[in-house]
């Protein structure tokens, strides 16, 4: 059987271990990741003119030198920036490791300890320095494979030291970096070429045009590709990538038997119409969009009707919405059809960010981080490209002037929050709404019930000041002498007030979650965050729009020149946006800025925006993407592996229409997607491409931190496949839910799980975000925070893995409910075996596995027969230690649980006998095999 315990896998790509880490000549550490010391002077829009002269070529920095180029610009273009990101960090004059300083030309032909150069001037062959970053030697620089130069940094490197090792004189150097006329290297403008759909080349025995790009670039590097996977291995790969749930046994089966030509496209199609393929699919996009149902910060309210944004999300891909139309309702929804409640729905995304104003805010400082945040947020998710370097000053690695970031943010100037209300939907899910407005109404009467004789006393006091002061209302005396709020209180009273009152918030928050708002925007003069009940939607539109100055440094304190509405100058107005006047320019009224904006982004002329999204949906299926930083396509981003199939894609993205589920079909029919995990050379394989970004086998995936639990609940029988609707509270471990979990001056109320399992066991894109409470089991498995943009995942293996699943109180639930489903389902023990490798992996056990399991289960039966089953209840309340702010005095304090006593478990162990109990003992370690837990 498969690795039974949770490991990391062995494939033919795995990361190989660096070698020794010591290098006599070159220094104790080697090589690794320093600064990147670049500098570009002043910002020139020569930039613009590399991209209308140049023709698109290939990102892959070339091995030899341009003919055009001088060997002293080579140096600084090329080879200065690579010892800066490779060397410097390590060996400098300040830092030498093994004395090695390699900042110089001087230093670096003076060597390190052993006192022999580093570089042999004209011979790379003899210079230890090239010897140890081509790790062929018996050192191994960088020390780290994630460090390590590639095959072309390498090469580059070889022939500049075979070329003489040419260095300039830092005078030199410093007139060369001043110099706009060549500060943009046109490989690292490749995102902003205009998009020219390639030629397919041409290879024998290739049908499928990704696969021809992806054979001719293993040809050239002499590698063969993997073999197609199995057939099981495809649907599982296939399911879990467009559903996020693992195939059925009857799913599997029918798949495994149909023999017909068209049986993969005729999977394909299933799962594309699936209503599945909307949460999983709806679940990538809001990692980048941030999304979240609180606010975060330190009162962290839910978000009113923030729910309604996640499901428009879902609804968009599974109706397969063309994704310019995508763009265009969450940047100006509301100013491109108004009547429509999903377009005023979808504009929640320029709310998405962390964000809070508070008494204690100045509302210019709030007002300008979130300008900076929306501007830097619509770069990332919808042009590839991080701003925030330009908010301070031009940007040092792209073609984006300070200026241009500031027009950039006036677009935005006259964006104002708006709770809207939008009636609910018939196609919106709001089966509970009315009873969780009745638990919030009960909540704050308790509440209140509470307040009410600490309010009495207060009164009291202040009736007998008011009389010995001889006076019948407090205004009638002077301020000084007026009772303040906690008058004639105790500190517990006072502690209690304040507590009481910040839950009276926070239900009043939770309330607007179950009413019909849509969290949203409209366009208005800033009103510097004041409520103005009484006013009309025209009254608040009315004034002049909000200024907007390049700031100095990015301080609000050092407005420069004003500027207006505007794009990025590098990239072409659209033909079809608007109008020109050198470079593309927007409206200046206060309305329809941002849709002029949002449509030049969905232009067809603008070459980032189908460039960002397909190679999104490469890295969803792949593991990365063909650029690997798809929320960066800028200089400082990775270069495209294949570039000219990521231009190929991007024109046929646009070519469909822009639509998602047909680049699902064209990227997924390819060879390259079929192809087995398991090279036939992997040695080889290892040697030239150890990352595998050539694709010449296919990359196993762990499952995601949601995969896991919706797979698990999915195979346990407990997976409720309802949709939509405000977030449901789904099971934490105890410790974590009732911890006391601060908010402004006080805490919260407790987080307690739904007490119904079809609501708690929903999927988990349905779970309630909260940003100040993280889902320990799913965090632990890299599900990322919702205050940053998330660009591609991290994937850990770390050993509190293994506690979560293997020893959580919640996996040890889970495990016990798949075998209550067993014994249900078959009853004979070998059935019961069988049953529950279909249900995992989707095969039949073989002798050996077989034989295993059921002498596990009797193991695990003969144990649980002597021991004790505990009994577990929920916790009914919890007692609360606090600290009253003005005094310094602690209160105690509990609050009850109102949950827990209309919990309903999943199942209860202590009614479960020993023989089912063994079963649950299995499906843990079935659970937590490899072979479950990736997806090859």
């Amino acid at each position: 059987m498969s690795s039974l315990m949770f490991s990391v896998p062995t494939t033919a790509h795995s990361e190989h271990h660096a070698g020794r880490s010591a290098l006599a000549t070159l220094g104790d550490r080697g090589l690794r990741l320093g600064r990147l010391l670049l500098a570009t002077a002043f910002f020139s829009f020569t930039a613009r003119q590399l991209l209308a002269e140049e023709t698109p070529s290939s990102a892959t920095p070339q091995a030899t030198l341009s003919a055009t180029s001088s060997a002293h610009e080579h140096f600084v273009q090329t080879i200065k920036p690579l010892l800066a990101k490779k060397c410097f960090g390590c060996h400098n004059a300040e830092d030498a490791e093994g004395e090695l300083d390699l900042t110089s030309r001087e230093a670096m032909m003076r060597g390190g300890a052993s006192g022999d150069p580093a570089v042999v001037a004209g011979d790379a062959s003899r210079s230890p320095l090239h010897d140890a970053v081509t790790w062929e030697g018996d050192y191994q620089m960088p020390p780290k494979e994630r460090n390590r130069l590639t095959r072309d940094e390498v090469t580059l490197l070889r022939d500049w030291v075979n070329a003489g090792a040419l260095w300039p004189s830092e005078k030199e150097i410093l007139a060369l970096e001043a110099d706009a006329k060549w500060s943009y290297k046109p490989e690292d403008l490749w995102a902003f070429r205009p998009l020219i759909s390639p030629e397919v080349p041409t290879v024998e025995g290739v049908s499928h045009p990704i696969d021809a790009f992806i054979k001719a670039r293993l040809e050239k590097e002499g590698l063969a590709p993997a073999p197609r996977a199995d057939r099981l291995t495809l649907i599982r790969r296939a399911t879990f990538d467009l559903t996020g749930l693992p195939p059925t046994p009857e799913e599997i089966e029918a798949f495994l038997n149909d023999t017909s030509e068209d049986a993969y496209e005729k999977l394909l199609d299933r799962l594309l119409e699936s209503p599945r393929y909307g949460e999983q699919w709806g679940r990538h996009w809001l990692d980048v969009a941030r999304y979240a149902d609180t606010a975060g910060f330190a009162n962290d309210w839910e978000r009113p009707g923030a729910w309604r944004y996640r499901d428009y999300v879902i609804r968009s891909f599974n109706e397969d919405k063309p994704y310019d139309r995508f763009v265009l309702e969450q940047i100006a929804g509301d100013e491109l059809d108004p009547s429509d409640p999903d377009c005023q729905i979808a504009t929640g995304f320029l709310r998405m960010g962390p964000w809070e104003h508070t008494g204690m805010s100045v509302a210019a400082v709030t007002r300008q981080l979130f300008l900076d945040d929306v501007t830097n947020s619509v770069g990332q998710s919808f042009l590839g490209l991080g701003l925030g370097c330009a908010k301070c000053h031009d940007h040092k690695f792209d073609p984006i002037p300070q200026r241009d970031y500031y027009r950039m943010q006036a677009v935005f100037a006259p964006v104002q929050f708006d709770d809207k209300n939008v009636p609910f939907q018939a196609h919106e899910n709001t089966s509970h709404v009315e009873q969780e407005r009745e638990r919030i109404a009960r909540l704050k009467a308790e509440v209140n019930r509470k307040l009410a004789p600490i309010n009495a006393t207060r009164a009291k006091a202040v009736e007998a000041h008011l009389a010995e002061k001889g006076v019948t209302k407090e205004k009638d005396l002077p301020r000084d002498e007026r009772p303040d709020r906690n008058y004639g209180l105790t500190p517990t009273q006072m502690g209690l007030k304040k507590v009481y009152n910040k839950w009276n918030q926070v239900y009043a928050k939770s309330l607007q979650t179950y009413q019909p708002i849509a969290f949203s925007v409209r366009n208005g003069p800033f009103s510097g965050y004041r409520n103005h009940p009484g006013q009309k939607m025209k009254q608040r539109e009315q004034g002049p729009v909000m200024a907007v100055f390049v700031l100095a440094g990015g301080a609000l304190e050092s407005p420069g020149e004003k500027v207006g509405p505007g794009v990025l100058s590098t990239i072409p107005a659209s033909a079809e946006g608007p109008a020109q006047e050198g470079s593309a320019t927007i409206g200046a009224t206060m309305k329809g800025r941002r849709l002029d904006f949002a449509r030049w982004i969905a232009s067809r002329d603008n070459p980032l925006t189908p460039r960002v999204m397909v190679n999104r949906i490469w890295q969803y299926h792949f593991g990365a993407g063909i650029a690997a930083n798809a929320n960066n396509l800028g200089k400082m981003g990775k270069k495209p592996s294949h570039p000219e199939l990521l231009d190929w894609l991007a024109g046929e993205f646009l070519a469909r229409g822009w639509s998602v589920k047909e680049m699902h079909r064209l990227i997924m029919t390819s060879e390259a997607y079929r192809r087995g995990s398991e090279h036939p050379d992997p040695e080889k394989l290892a040697k030239v491409d150890p990352d595998n970004t050539l694709l010449a086998a296919f990359t196993p995936r762990r499952l995601s931190a949601e995969e896991l639990r919706d797979g698990i609940l999915s195979i346990a029988g407990l997976l409720s496949m309802e949709m939509g609707g405000p977030g449901v509270h789904a099971d934490l471990h105890r410790e974590v839910a009732l911890q006391p979990r601060h908010i402004m001056g006080t805490v919260a109320p407790s987080y307690q799980a739904a007490p119904d399992p079809r609501q708690r066991n929903r999927r988990t894109i349905y779970a309630a975000k909260i940003r100040t409470l993280g889902d320990p089991f799913l965090e632990v498995f890299n599900r990322p925070t919702a205050d940053v943009s998330c660009e591609r995942r991290d994937i850990s293996t770390v050993t509190p893995q293994v506690f979560a699943l293997f020893n959580g109180e919640l996996s040890h639930e889970w495990a016990l409910a798949m075998a209550c489903r067993l014994c249900e389902e078959a009853r004979q023990p070998k059935e019961r075996v069988t049953r529950a490798f279909r249900l995992c992996f989707g095969r039949v056990p073989d002798e050996g596995e077989l034989s295993w399991c059921l002498e596990h289960v009797r193991a695990m039966r003969a144990r649980h027969e002597k021991e004790l089953r505990p009994t577990r209840s929920p916790q009914k309340e919890v007692t609360r230690s606090s600290q009253e702010e003005l005094t310094g005095e602690l209160f105690t304090f509990t609050e009850p649980l109102d949950r827990a006593s209309r919990y309903e478990p999943n199942v209860a162990p202590e009614k479960k006998t020993p023989e089912t109990l063994a079963w649950a003992d299995l499906c843990l370690v079935l659970l937590n095999a490899n072979e479950f837990v990736y997806v090859y």
